[in-house]
């Protein structure tokens, strides 16, 4: 294919190298993408953590197809279309029961800053307009806006781009491989980073705190599974605080780690949950912010005419997003894929801890239908191991992930052994070729 690929501006790519060297995607079915020269490519990430129920799935397209002939747009100021209910009370049936109110974004970015500012706007409802403070955690991903890489703990997100928000501290990543290196699940030593919130407390004063947010299992930054207790004793030192608890479940939401969301595989609740990718299977952008009532009924106050929560986006609950969301609630209840990866987690771990003692292999990482494999730098030039790494497994018909010098895995929930055969297989020989 002979195309100009100078105009577009490429996000978080090496663009000089793509360009002299692209790699094009022109179509996918199930587990599989097909390239520009007609390959197979196993798809080992989801499209980008999102396509949970695989590629081209009937009942999504239909409902995206249908909605598009019927209402392409409903203004979400003051009007509502019917979809926008019926979804809402589909999600509220997956979420923890508190989180029992949706708001509805466009990404996983923009339900990080929704859910910042709710947060802050609470306390300040409530006369408690101190509490203006927001904690993020070292290593952190919660998108690219603002808010997000404030609270984000991502250098390389970060340095770029000036003072970021006032007012935001980091607890301490809880990645301590001298003791958890090669755990399978959870990690048993750790629990005790959580304290390092009291020591923030300490310094700033609770009364100056609005709000925590965390990744339930850190991503971006190369698959860090949370230690036996973590969140846990995150939950109990906000609850003695008054502090309000944000998970960012924008890629563990959805049946990523075996249940519909994290909070339910680690049984911790959350004030406020984000959700994005999964929502609608990465077919039309979409994100949300789960609320408890208590949270939600403090705005509804006032006189009742009067906007309660300044905020929202011209797309908020768009008509063709909540088609492909309901189409993709359908497609996974239809095949039990919100809880799948319980059955597949157990074979999913066994293939990656295969690969310890390969060369370069310095840690295993594992939850549910998350992995992450993490590789020695080469010296001087931190990534660069990793990315070679992609780029053979492109070749061999594998797509992965890599942040830093992590592999980082997470496939459509629809995989069945010989993919992870074929997943690992390609990674052992790649590994083994690997300088």
């Amino acid at each position: 294919m002979t195309q100009n690929l100078d105009a577009y501006w490429m996000p978080f790519t090496a663009n000089r190298q793509f360009k002299q060297a692209p790699r094009l995607l022109t179509g996918a079915d199930g587990m599989i993408f097909t390239d520009d020269r007609g390959r197979q490519i196993l798809d080992g990430i989801a499209g980008l953590w999102c396509v949970n129920a695989g590629h081209n799935r009937p009942k999504i397209v239909e409902a995206i197809q249908r909605q598009a002939a019927l209402l392409d747009f409903a203004p979400p100021f003051q009007m509502a279309h019917p979809m926008v209910f019926e979804l809402a009370n589909r999600l509220i049936e997956l979420t923890p029961a508190s989180l029992n109110k949706v708001f509805f974004t466009n990404s996983g970015s923009e339900a990080v800053d929704t859910a910042l500012k709710m947060a802050i706007a609470y306390h300040r409802v409530r006369g408690d307009a101190s509490r203006t403070r927001l904690i993020g955690r070292e290593r952190g991903y919660h998108g690219v806006n603002f808010g997000g890489i404030s609270v984000g703990g991502i250098v390389g997100n970060r340095k770029l781009f000036g003072p970021m928000l006032g007012g935001v501290d980091h607890l301490c990543h809880t990645h301590d491989p001298a003791r958890n290196a090669f755990s399978v699940g959870q990690p048993l030593h750790g629990a005790e980073f959580a304290n390092d919130l009291e020591k923030l407390i300490a310094l700033h004063d609770a009364s100056t705190i609005a709000a925590v947010i965390v990744e339930p299992v850190a991503g971006s930054t190369g698959v860090l599974i949370p230690p036996l207790g973590y969140l846990q004793r995150l939950r109990e030192i906000c609850d003695k605080h008054g502090i309000l608890l944000i998970f960012d479940e924008v890629i563990t939401g959805f049946g990523r780690t075996g249940q519909p969301f994290a909070a339910q595989t680690f049984g911790v609740t959350p004030d406020l949950m984000t959700a994005a990718k999964g929502l609608t299977n990465g077919c039309v952008p979409m994100g949300a912010v789960f609320a408890t009532q208590a949270i939600h009924d403090t705005f509804m106050t006032g006189p009742e005419h009067l906007i309660e929560f300044p905020h929202g986006y011209t797309y908020s609950g768009h008509p063709l997003a909540c088609a492909a969301a309901l189409g993709t609630l359908d497609t996974y209840a239809d095949e039990g894929l919100l809880t799948r990866a319980t059955e597949m987690q157990g074979y999913f771990a066994e293939g990656l801890h295969s690969l310890k003692g390969l060369p370069h292999v310095i840690d295993i990482r594992n939850i549910g239908l998350i992995g992450g494999v993490e590789l020695t730098p080469l010296p001087g030039e931190p990534g660069k191991r990793a990315f070679s790494l992609f780029l053979d497994c492109w070749e061999q018909g594998l797509l992965i992930r890599t942040t830093g010098d992590t592999v980082a895995l997470s496939p459509p929930l629809i995989i069945e052994r010989s993919h992870i055969d074929q997943m690992i297989d390609t990674l052992r020989k790649a590994l083994v070729k690997a300088a």
